[in-house]
């Protein structure tokens, strides 16, 4: 189990070090477009899960905090909730990525968003939503203030 965990990793870290160091390569683009990015850590997460499914399906049916620290306090079942992390994670940061570039969001604020999201997801997933608000108020008031000066 030691060795699934140290690897998992790496199943994720290149989609993340394209959105983070190379956000305006097409490539990027082109490759986080596609949901295909999710499968890799979606399918080890599935052969983990599997062979205990008799054991996690009652405590996630019936979740309380002794059962799920029982499970997560195992090797297996840690290894299961971080692999639950790297997929889950890179879907929310697939999504941030994809909206920040649609909404044309600076790279360069993005890279700590992104590196957040990575690390405390939903911390770096909230943050992003406080970034494209900020974002969309800016953007509205430019073309408020550009209106304003074709009035005048």
């Amino acid at each position: 189990m030691d060795r699934v965990f140290g690897l998992s990793g790496f199943l994720v870290l290149p989609f993340w070090a394209l959105m983070i160091f190379l956000p305006r390569s097409r490539w990027t683009r082109r490759i986080m477009e596609s949901p295909l990015v999710i499968v890799a850590p979606a399918l080890l997460y599935t052969a983990l899960v599997l062979p205990a499914i008799g054991e996690v399906l009652p405590i996630v049916n019936r979740p309380s905090l002794a059962t799920v620290a029982s499970l997560l306090g195992t090797p297996a079942g840690a290894t299961i909730g971080w692999v639950h992390f790297l997929a889950f994670d890179l879907f929310v940061g697939r999504w941030v990525y994809l909206d920040s570039r649609d909404r044309e969001i600076s790279p360069w604020l993005m890279a700590p968003v992104l590196y957040l999201t990575l690390m405390l997801g939903p911390m770096g997933f909230a943050l992003y939503l406080a970034v494209r608000a900020v974002a969309e108020r800016s953007a509205h008031g430019a073309i408020s203030a550009s209106r304003r000066a074709e009035e005048a």
